[in-house]
């Protein structure tokens, strides 16, 4: 039987957190860090536990299940499934997720050497999505071309940077500001879902999956276990960046003070910690996160939509890649705003679908209890989303005065409740099948 050597094992979790470290990952710690301040205990734990506890679940869920999304939500019917997994897809690809990549590593890392320009803008996504492409085109050397090669110079330069952060401090950590005074844990928890990891998870598994494959691993267990094993080194590493970031925004009140966005919090600092060459290295960090998650999510969109289509996978990562060059575009700020909104809406029916299908074997019949309770999910997370988006007026007064609702957690509370209730008739149908019997 064919096993992964432990450096072909560790290649595999490089490659793992190299697909998941994007422009988001590094933007928004230090944001969160900022704002919290004193708190940012209590925020980092919240961050973690949606942009790394859920991830490694949603990893870990999958490799269970031996598929991808398409697998993961055969519970709740195939149209349902499809309709969802679309919608994940094209969030986390060429609309929002893919594009932002690119605009984002222009703007941090390359934007101090060319100045803002759209003309700058658009040759630099040119030659990104051109590079991206070429190494999406072959997905089973992903794990030789990301995580042997591309991931190691990317993990020096965090660790550089990461140890500054740690051991060079600007300064003290400051106060608290805005909500993160009264709910640090909380908003923390909602920062990370802006990362799209949790959603990146669910289109990454069978990417993670297939590249255990194409090292010649057959055995479905085998295939499950480095999978799970990947997941965890991706999520160690992602913790260690993630915490030194959060410390790095906690520590630049003064340094940083009136900065909009994380990218502005790490341009000053470098800029004050490393000179000169500190804008190198912030370039070399946030464009090689960039383009790491980037490949892995054209690699990711066009298997699924190639097999959802039938359509051959080269024709559908080039039209993807050009479709994503034109909204790139548009500008950092316009899809972070727009994308937002979506996340809300879309990250509660991934954090379900995820924690039914870890506790599957609980259920009698899954459908009996996927169907009703991921319907409740889209319902409040819809609310949520709109109230995210500005219309508020449209959502009824009922469900904002949900618990948690103004923390766009308003879909909590029904879903627990609608879960129980199911899991009730779950086991009463199945008694009474049972007798009939």
């Amino acid at each position: 039987m064919t096993r992964l050597k432990s450096l072909d094992i560790l290649a595999l979790g490089f490659m793992t957190f190299a697909l998941f470290l994007g422009a988001g990952n590094i933007i928004f710690p230090p944001s969160a860090g900022l704002s919290a301040g004193e708190n940012i205990g209590a925020a980092a734990v919240g961050f973690l536990l949606t942009g790394v506890g859920l991830p490694l679940l949603t990893v870990v869920a999958l490799a269970r299940v031996g598929g991808g999304l398409p697998t993961l939500t055969t519970p709740i019917g195939r149209w349902a499934g499809v309709a969802l997994a679309v919608a994940v897809y094209l969030a986390i690809g060429p609309l929002f997720a893919t594009p932002r990549t690119a605009v984002a590593s222009f703007e941090i890392g390359m934007q101090p050497f060319v100045g803002n320009s759209a003309t700058a803008l658009f040759v630099y996504t040119l030659v990104y999505f051109a590079v991206v492409l070429f190494l999406s085109l072959t997905p089973g050397r992903l794990v030789d071309r990301v995580g042997k090669f591309i991931t190691p110079v990317l993990i020096i330069a965090l660790v550089i940077l990461g140890g500054a952060a740690v051991f060079a401090p600007a300064g003290e950590v400051g106060e608290a500001t805005g909500a993160y005074r009264s709910e640090p844990l909380v908003q923390g928890f909602l920062q990370g879902y802006l990362t799209m990891d949790a959603l990146g998870a669910l289109v990454f598994g069978i990417v993670i999956a297939n590249a255990v494959r194409a090292r010649g691993i057959t055995d479905s267990g085998l295939i499950t276990r480095y999978c799970v094993i990947a997941g965890v080194i991706a999520a160690l590493a992602l913790s260690l960046v993630y915490l030194s970031l959060f410390y790095l925004g906690a520590t630049s009140h003064e340094l940083a003070a009136g900065a909009e966005n994380g990218g502005q919090i790490l341009t000053t600092y470098v800029n004050q910690t490393f000179g000169s060459a500190g804008s190198l290295l912030l370039a070399v960090v946030i464009i090689l996160a960039c383009l790491t998650t980037g490949v892995g999510l054209l690699t990711a969109c066009g298997e699924f939509f190639g097999d959802l289509l039938k359509v051959p996978y080269r024709a559908v990562v080039i039209l993807l890649a050009l479709f994503s060059l034109a909204v790139s575009n548009q500008g950092l700020t316009q899809l972070i705003s727009v994308s937002v909104p979506v996340l809300v809406g879309l990250y509660p029916l991934a954090i379900v679908l995820v924690a039914l299908s870890l506790m599957n074997r609980l259920w009698v019949s899954q459908p009996r209890v996927f169907i009703p309770v991921m319907a409740v999910t889209l319902i409040f997370g819809v609310a949520d989303g709109m109230a995210a988006a500005g219309w508020g007026a449209y959502v009824p007064q009922a469900l904002t005065k949900l618990p948690l609702a103004a923390q766009s957690l308003g879909w909590l509370v029904p879903v627990l409740v609608t879960l129980a209730i199911s899991l009730v008739l779950d086991r009463v149908c199945a008694a009474k099948r049972q007798v009939s019997a």
